[in-house]
């Protein structure tokens, strides 16, 4: 899952992660180093880290789906409630597994407070519904809705490891935590005055229009424009809210006398709320420049 190289398994925790990851590498190593072949294997360990960051929201999201395809009606735990305590038994058994480190789950928790505090006015202002069932609930938000919010979190710190993420021209700090705080006020308050999402949009593209992401595959270092893959995380979360709300794990306005797609509108709030996850992360993985270290000399992804 991790780059090849002596030092590439170093910013894994230890535990089944590095096992893993040293197994594959020498299964990968094995292969040709150039032509057509070694591509299919960047091709291939791509898909492989990607999968294995998206873990946790994966294993939630086939929770959601198995639920609604199979959970049985009159049951006396509530459906709600077997969500969240699914949940909250992926999360331990994710930090028990050493899947994630204690220092990343610090951020998750974050994304799970400020996701919940968006799911309350949310709920209460009509933007979307839950089901009324279930006792783990803040008024009339169940409490699995914050582990969504914090399957992102999950995703983007996972991948800032096993891609050994790196960063040219990345925007200082105080300007992206100002963009971002504006981003998530906006939530709140376009629901009285103007909705300045496509002014945010604009400044999110003039702060980070110039940076790139560094991502180390197999034997290879690739790059991409940092809003580029702003805008592929959105739309796979897309595609994710679309299971969830066909699986009636929450209910939009518009699918309330039968499920419909999700607008394609959606994207842009994904796409914005992308910005203020990436600040998140950054408190735990400051963004590092190609070959720089951490102080002491250690991987800038060490978890």
């Amino acid at each position: 899952m991790s780059a090849s190289g002596p030092s590439a398994a170093s910013g894994l925790p230890l535990g089944p992660e590095r096992s893993i990851d040293s197994w594959l590498r020498r299964l990968l190593g094995r292969t040709p180093a150039r032509g057509p072949v070694s591509w299919l294997v960047e091709l291939l360990a791509f898909g492989l880290k990607q999968a294995w960051a998206c873990l946790f929201g994966a294993a939630l999201l086939a929770v959601i789906l198995a639920a609604r395809l199979w959970y049985p009606e009159g049951a006396w735990l509530a459906r709600n409630d077997a969500l969240t305590l699914a949940a909250v038994a992926i999360q331990i058994v994710m930090i028990a597994t050493r899947l994630e480190t204690w220092r990343e789950l610090r951020v998750i928790v974050l994304f799970h407070i400020v996701g919940t505090v968006m799911e309350l006015f949310k709920t209460d202002v009509g933007s979307w519904t839950y089901g009324a069932d279930g006792v783990l609930r803040i008024a009339g938000v169940p409490l699995f809705s914050g582990f969504m919010y914090a399957a992102v979190g999950s995703y983007l710190v996972r991948v800032y490891r096993l891609f050994d993420l790196r960063f040219t021209r990345y925007p200082r700090l105080w300007v992206t935590a100002l963009v971002a705080a504006a981003i998530y006020a906006n939530f709140f308050t376009h629901h009285w005055i103007w909705d300045l999402r496509w002014v945010l949009v604009a400044a999110v593209v003039v702060v980070w229009g110039r940076s790139m992401m560094h991502f180390r595959v197999f034997r290879r270092t690739l790059r991409m424009p940092v809003l580029l893959a702003f805008l592929l995380v959105a739309v796979f979360i897309w595609f994710a809210e679309n299971i969830a709300t066909w699986s009636n794990a929450w209910t939009y306005p518009s699918q309330a006398d039968g499920w419909e797609l999700v607008g394609i509108s959606k994207l842009v709030s994904w796409f914005l709320l992308m910005i203020i996850s990436v600040v998140l992360v950054t408190w735990v993985y400051p963004p590092r420049a190609p070959g720089a270290v951490s102080p002491g000399g250690r991987s800038a992804v060490r978890g």
